[in-house]
């Protein structure tokens, strides 16, 4: 029985560890002629959980930049896009605390882009994202347990920055790309044609420029 058991909880690992890939290898998903510019990261005002491991604000910044440029710097287009991270909170699940108790690691970071050419922030609002670490082998019984601090922040820097891109990827019209049902807008031609007489041309109405935000490339403080 106790051997069963035992089985039982290595295949349940192994599935967990199949669902903790690294997808940085395989083509990035379309983001129009993107390419990254400046890669912003701002912990000066994290706060930390009380349960949690100690970490400097560097070291976050250095964790979060670092796994910006290595998902976004696999783009190679021609328009330039600057994305800015604030680091607003953490835990990470310290060693030393009961197996029942499991603790987890997580992550709250708000993320805004730039268009760098007119100088436009792309979201009227910063977007909000909470990370959790995953499922994995080393997070089951908690990860304080199975791993360091370094490791602990750089799954959560990764999680986060493919947060961040799944984001993007729901805003297609920031990068011209269709969107995202592939159909576009189709006006239908009235039945009945309107007297002549009464028929106006109306004149374009000329599109709203989005209103320009603070650019990370006029030396604001990002986010």
């Amino acid at each position: 029985m106790r051997m069963l058991r035992f089985l039982g909880f290595s295949a349940a690992l192994a599935v967990l560890a199949a669902c903790q890939t690294n997808d940085l290898k395989e083509p990035p998903p379309p983001l129009g002629d993107f390419v990254l510019g400046l890669n912003i990261a701002v912990a000066d005002n994290v706060q930390k959980v009380p349960i949690s491991r100690d970490a400097d604000p560097k070291e976050w910044e250095a964790a979060v930049k670092k796994a910006v440029a290595d998902r976004f710097g696999r783009y190679d287009g021609n328009r330039i896009y600057n994305i800015g991270i604030s680091i607003d909170a953490y835990a990470l699940a310290p060693p030393g605390i009961p197996i029942v108790v499991s603790p987890k690691s997580v992550l709250v970071v708000t993320a805004n882009i730039w268009d760098d050419a007119t100088a436009t922030k792309l979201n009227p609002e910063g977007k909000q994202l909470t990370i959790f670490e995953g499922a994995s082998p080393d997070t089951v019984i908690g990860s304080g347990l199975t791993q360091n601090k370094q490791k602990q922040m750089e799954i959560l820097s990764y999680n986060a920055a493919k947060a961040v891109e799944k984001w993007l990827l729901e805003h297609p019209e920031w990068f011209d790309l269709p969107p995202l049902n592939g159909t576009a807008a189709v006006k239908t031609a009235p039945k009945t044609a309107a007297p002549a007489k009464s028929a106006k041309a109306s004149a374009p109405v000329p599109a709203k420029r989005p209103s320009a935000g603070t650019s990370p490339t006029l030396g604001a403080t990002v986010p």
